[in-house]
């Protein structure tokens, strides 16, 4: 006798919860659900790519991805404002573990912001660190990335100091960091590549072009219609035609240009080598 089966949805709404309503024992089965909405162009890749980073961040651990000690920007208790202000400066952080006598002992927390009334104020001799220093969350290099997320929303804090299994000063990591892991790099103007624009001239035939570039102005430069693919920039097309996140130096060919990737990271290119095919 044939098992009856409900009827397939016809929506990909109905699928997903026609999926979820069968418990799928792996979160595979899941994502096979969500890439046939990008398929039907019922989700972008945008989108298919913040849920797997959400799904990735129960896997991952502090450890994954903290700045390690060798990179921490630090300030000493000891300094002047006049002392370490051209590390602020230079750094474009918000905020700064303040250390005491040895890199081992973090004191608390140093905010730029709490600064800003003391670069005002010319009477630098009554100014000491310990009197801005916020409390400082230390946290073991292997707890799960959601678990320290859920902890970040619930304290409202944005920076933890990372301790190795004997104490010692492991790393630091904040909650962009970990909200990084989901939505992919958060840029701002500190980050850029460089400040020549999204598209710049590399060889007599080869152009360097930031991923993100909006498919508006890469049309409007090499005179193309790639804005008529579902896509809003560059790094998106060409992610969608590797079929994976490509790593550095895969090369892809898409309408007369080839592709090179020169720089990649997370779940995001970030930089690529652009050139017209000759025919």
């Amino acid at each position: 006798m044939t098992e009856d089966r409900p009827e397939k949805p016809r929506s990909i709404f109905g699928r997903i919860a026609q999926a979820l309503s069968f418990d799928p024992k792996t979160k595979q089965e899941v994502l096979d659900v969500i890439e046939e909405a990008v398929e039907d162009n019922l989700l972008d890749s945008e989108a298919l790519s913040i849920i797997k980073g959400a799904m990735q961040v129960a896997d991952l651990q502090v450890r994954d991805i903290m700045v390690p000690r060798s990179k921490m920007v630090v300030v000493e208790a000891d300094q002047t404002l006049k002392e370490f202000l051209p590390t602020i400066i230079s750094s474009a952080h918000s905020r700064f573990p303040v250390i005491g006598k040895s890199p081992d002992e973090i004191i608390g927390v140093l905010l730029a912001k709490d600064l800003l009334p003391n670069l005002l104020d010319k009477n630098e001799t009554e100014f000491t660190v310990q009197d801005k220093l916020r409390k400082v969350t230390f946290i073991p290099e292997s707890k799960r990335l959601n678990i320290l997320l859920k902890e970040f929303r619930a304290t409202r804090s944005h920076l933890a100091i990372v301790v190795d299994e004997y104490g010692g000063i492991a790393g630091l990591i904040t909650i962009e960091d970990v909200l990084e892991q989901i939505v992919g790099e958060i840029e701002d103007e500190h980050d850029a590549i460089d400040d020549d624009g999204n598209i710049r001239p590399f060889d007599d035939n080869a152009y360097l072009v930031k991923a993100l570039t909006e498919l508006e102005d890469f049309d409007e430069y090499f005179g193309t219609k790639f804005n008529s693919y579902q896509f809003n920039t560059v790094g998106g097309i060409v992610t969608k035609r590797f079929g994976h996140l490509p790593q550095k130096d895969e090369e892809i060919e898409i309408d007369g240009f080839k592709f090179k990737v020169l720089s990649s990271e997370n779940r995001r290119i970030r930089l690529l080598q652009v050139e017209r095919m000759v025919t």
